[in-house]
């Protein structure tokens, strides 16, 4: 189990960094050139896809087995945390939308899970 949680840590640490550089690209397209409203929501939508399957697929390759748990954990711990931050910090809930877009961050990352497992799968395990 702990080994599960490290694993999730990892992923979410992953999820966290691909925002941040992501965050900081989309930051400076707005500030020098002529990016439009419409353009950064989908280009948020994407880069939030990309962030959610690359932390599975990090969640994955640490833990080396239970892709579907670990990847279901790490996405399902992104959407408490921003349902958690609309509900108490904008007093909004999900809409329609949103939660056809949590799903997909879930099965998104319960794929890239999956995809990091059986690439861990021929590497030596010590523990």
């Amino acid at each position: 189990m702990l080994k599960t949680l490290v694993s999730v840590l990892y992923g979410w640490i992953g999820v966290v960094v691909v925002m941040f550089l992501a965050s900081l690209v989309l930051t400076l397209l707005l500030r020098f050139s002529s990016l439009g409203e419409s353009t950064l929501e989908m280009a948020t939508l994407f880069i939030s896809f990309i962030a959610l399957f690359t932390g599975g697929l990090i969640a994955g390759l640490k833990a080396k087995h239970k892709g579907i748990l670990v990847g279901s954990i790490t996405s399902l711990l992104f959407t408490f945390i921003v349902f958690c931050y609309r509900f108490l910090g904008l007093h909004l809930g999900f809409s329609v939308v949103e939660l056809v877009n949590h799903i997909a961050y879930l099965l998104l990352a319960i794929i890239g899970a999956i995809i990091g497992v059986n690439l861990s799968y021929g590497e030596e395990s010590i523990d």
